[in-house]
C-alpha cells in the first residue's frame, strides 16, 4: 500500500509565496528567513543602500527588519502612484530638480520621525518633554496628525514648502523670520531646517537611543512609481540626497535604509554619485545561499526535522539528467530567491498534479519547460520601462544553439534591425549589435566566456569587453527558445540524410548499387574492412582538428566530438557485423558520413563559432567528406583514395 495522498512528503512541501508581503502575513518569512551577510550589514547600519534585481530578496529583508528584526523603532515608507506623482511634480524656484525633490523627501522623513516621537514619548510617562509637546502641536497645526496616507502627507508638505508652514510653535513666524529668503527654494530650505531642528531637539530630550534603539526609516517599492524620465531620475536622486542628509543631521538618533532595484540605481548620473559607493550593499546569492534558502523554506512547511538529504534525494531525486539535483535546479534559475521559490513550487505542483508521492525527474523536466516560458516573459516585463524592446530580442536566438558568437549575433541582427528600428524609433541608438549584446548581458540573458568560465552579470560587474566574442544564453531561457544544444547541429543517424528524402532502409541491409559482403556478386570483404577503416581515420582526423581549434567554444567542441564518437561507434558496429558474416553496406554508410560532414561544416560556418580558414574544423570536415566520397568510388572500381 502506498502512503496516503495527503501525508505524502510532496503534499506537505511548500516553498512560500513570490512576494515578501504575503509571506510575512502567513509567518513563513520569519520561519524560512535566511540570515545573510547582506542582512547583517543592513542591520548594523554600515550600509544605507540595499541594491538588487527584482526578486533578489530586497523586500524580504525590508519586511524582516520592519517586523521586529531591528531593535529600535521602524517606519516603512512605500510610495504608491499618487505619492510618486506628487514627488515627480514637486518643484521649487531657484533649486534644481534633484535638490527640490530632496527637500520634499526630507520633509516626509521629518514628519515620520515627529509622529514616531510623539507616539513613543508615551512610554516615558505622563510628563513629556517640551520639545515633544512642540512636535505634537506642529503636526496638529499643519494637518499632519490625522494624515495616514503618504500621499496626503506629501501634498501637505509640498504646499507648505512652496508657500509657508505653520512654525509658530518653534518660535518662528511665517512671513517674518523667513522673509529674508528671497527665492521659493531658499524659503523652503529655511522652513525645513526649523522643522528638522525641532525633531532633533525632541530626540535629544527623550535621550533613549541607548535603551530603545534608534529609529529606522525603510523606503521600499520605489520601482512601482518610477519611469524612465528625468523627473523619475530626480525623484530617486533626491531620495539619495535626503537619506545622506538624514545620516549627517540626526546621527545616532535616526537613519534611512533604501531598497532600490540595481538597474534603476545604475542608470542614475549626478554630481555627488561618487559619495554613495561606500553606502552600497549589493545583494548577490551563491548556490550555497540559495540551497540554504530552499531548505529553510521547505522546513517551514514540512517540519524542522527535514534534513538536506531527505529533501534532495528523498522528496526530490538525487540527480536529474545525470547532474546533481541542487546544481541542476538552482543552475537553471536566475540567482535570486523569487525564481528559486517559483521553480521549486512548480516542480512540486507538477508532481502533485500527476499524483506522485515524490518529485520525479519527469516532473522536473516538465516544470522546467513551463518555468522557462514564464521567465522569458517576465524578463520583458521586468525591464519594460527602461528597455521596451527587450521582449523582441530573444527572437535573435530562437531555435539556435545556446552558444552565440559576436559575428553570429551581428549577422542575425542585421536581418532584424529594420523591423526593430521602425517599431522602436526612439531607441535606434540602443538597437545596434554591440548595444544589444551589452543589454542582454546586463539583464542576465547572456553570459560571456572569460577564461575557462562563462560569467553572468550576477557574478561580477565588469561589462562586456570589445574583444570578447563568445556568449552563452542563460540556462533559464534555453528551453523556451528551443536552445537545448550548444550549437544548432544535426545529430548523425545513418540513412537519415538520403538526398531524395525517402525513408531509408537500415544501412546494414543490402542496397541496390552497393552490393554487400553477404551478396554473391558483392565486392571483396577486404574492401569493406578498408572502407570502415577509412571512416574511422576520417573521424580521427576531424577529432584532431577539433582538438587544435583554439577558438571553438568548449560546449560546441564537446558536441562535435560526441557526434564523431557516435559515428565511430557505427564503424565499429560494422566491423563486428562483417566479422560475424552479416551483410554491411559500407558504401551507404560512408556516403551518409560524407553528407553529414558537409552538413556539419555548413552549420559550423553559419553559427560563426570559428574563423573559416584552412585550419578550421569546417574546412577539415569538407576535406574528409571529399575523401570519403572518393573512397566509395574506389571501392566500386572508380578512382579514389581507397588506399590513402
Amino acid at each position: 500500500m502506498g502512503e496516503p495522498a495527503e501525508s505524502a512528503p510532496v503534499k506537505r512541501l511548500y516553498f512560500g509565496h513570490e512576494d515578501a508581503e504575503r509571506d510575512i502575513a502567513s509567518g513563513l518569512l520569519r520561519a524560512g528567513f535566511v540570515r545573510t551577510t547582506a542582512y547583517d550589514a543592513a542591520l548594523s547600519g554600515r550600509k544605507m543602500l540595499v541594491l538588487g534585481r527584482k526578486g533578489s530578496g530586497k523586500s524580504a529583508l525590508c519586511m524582516q527588519l520592519a517586523a521586529g528584526g531591528h531593535p529600535g523603532g521602524t517606519v516603512l515608507i512605500t510610495p504608491d502612484d499618487a505619492a510618486g506623482d506628487e514627488i515627480r511634480r514637486f518643484e521649487l524656484q531657484g533649486l534644481t530638480g534633484d535638490t527640490a525633490k530632496s527637500l520634499i523627501w526630507r520633509y516626509v522623513f521629518a514628519v515620520q520621525a515627529a509622529r514616531h516621537l510623539v507616539e513613543h514619548a508615551r512610554v516615558h510617562g505622563r510628563r513629556q518633554p517640551r520639545a515633544v509637546r512642540r512636535l505634537r502641536k506642529f503636526l496638529h497645526a499643519n494637518g499632519e496628525s490625522l494624515q495616514d496616507r503618504l500621499y496626503d502627507r506629501l501634498a501637505t508638505g509640498a504646499r507648505g514648502l512652496q508657500t509657508s508652514l505653520s512654525l509658530e510653535v518653534f518660535g518662528v513666524k511665517a512671513g517674518l523670520d523667513v522673509a529674508g529668503s528671497t527665492t521659493e527654494g531658499a524659503r523652503a530650505t529655511r522652513q525645513l531646517e526649523v522643522v528638522e531642528q525641532g525633531v532633533a531637539d525632541a530626540f535629544d530630550a527623550l535621550g533613549c537611543v541607548d535603551s530603545h534603539g534608534r529609529l529606522l526609516l525603510l523606503v521600499d517599492q520605489l520601482e512601482q512609481v518610477w519611469s524612465s524620465d528625468p523627473d523619475s531620475h530626480a525623484m530617486v536622486i533626491g531620495l539619495l540626497l535626503a537619506a545622506k542628509h538624514i545620516a549627517a543631521r540626526y546621527g545616532d538618533w535616526m537613519r534611512c535604509l533604501l531598497f532600490l532595484r540595481s538597474d534603476i540605481y545604475d542608470m542614475l548620473a549626478f554630481v555627488e554619485g561618487d559619495k554613495f559607493h561606500g553606502d552600497e550593499l549589493r545583494i548577490h546569492w551563491t548556490l550555497e545561499d540559495l540551497s540554504g534558502l530552499a531548505l529553510a523554506r521547505a522546513r517551514a512547511s514540512a517540519g524542522p526535522e527535514l534534513t538536506r538529504d531527505q529533501l534532495w534525494g528523498g522528496i526530490f531525486p538525487h540527480t536529474v539528467d545525470g547532474r546533481d539535483t541542487v546544481e541542476r535546479l538552482l543552475g537553471t534559475c536566475l540567482p535570486r530567491p523569487r525564481d528559486v521559490i517559483q521553480y521549486l513550487n512548480l516542480c512540486r505542483d507538477t508532481a502533485v498534479e500527476h499524483d506522485h508521492q515524490v518529485v520525479t525527474e519527469a516532473d522536473i523536466n516538465e516544470a522546467t519547460r513551463q518555468f522557462s516560458q514564464w521567465k522569458l516573459q517576465d524578463l520583458a516585463n521586468e525591464y519594460l520601462v527602461a528597455h521596451p524592446y527587450l521582449g523582441r530580442l530573444p527572437l535573435l536566438f530562437d531555435n539556435a544553439g545556446y552558444v552565440a558568437t559576436r559575428s553570429a549575433i551581428e549577422e542575425r541582427f542585421a536581418a532584424y534591425a529594420p523591423t526593430l528600428h521602425s517599431t522602436f524609433p526612439a531607441y535606434t541608438e540602443a538597437l545596434t549589435p554591440s548595444a544589444v549584446i551589452d543589454t542582454l548581458f546586463a539583464v542576465n540573458f547572456l553570459g560571456v566566456r572569460r577564461g575557462g568560465d562563462v560569467v553572468y552579470v550576477s557574478s561580477g560587474k565588469l561589462p562586456v569587453q570589445p574583444h570578447e566574442t563568445e556568449f552563452h544564453i542563460h540556462p533559464c531561457f534555453r528551453p523556451a527558445l528551443g536552445c537545448t544544444q550548444p550549437t544548432a547541429l544535426r545529430s548523425f543517424h545513418p540513412g537519415l540524410l538520403s538526398p531524395d528524402g525517402s525513408p531509408p532502409p537500415s544501412w546494414g541491409s543490402p542496397q541496390s548499387g552497393h552490393r554487400s559482403a553477404g551478396s554473391a556478386a558483392g565486392p571483396p570483404v577486404g574492401r569493406d574492412f578498408a572502407l570502415l577503416d577509412r571512416l574511422s581515420r576520417s573521424c580521427g582526423s576531424v577529432q584532431a582538428a577539433v582538438g587544435r581549434a583554439t577558438r571553438l567554444p568548449d560546449d560546441t567542441r564537446a558536441q562535435v566530438l560526441w557526434q564523431l564518437t557516435r559515428m565511430m561507434g557505427h564503424a565499429q558496429d560494422g566491423l563486428l557485423r562483417l566479422r560475424s558474416g552479416r551483410p554491411v553496406d559500407t558504401g551507404v554508410l560512408l556516403l551518409d558520413a560524407a553528407r553529414y560532414f558537409a552538413l556539419l561544416a555548413g552549420q559550423l560556418r553559419a553559427s560563426h563559432v570559428e574563423d573559416d580558414g584552412r585550419d578550421s574544423v569546417a574546412w577539415k570536415l569538407d576535406d574528409e567528406a571529399e575523401r570519403l566520397v572518393r573512397a566509395v568510388g574506389g571501392s566500386t572500381g572508380g578512382s579514389g583514395d581507397f588506399h590513402s
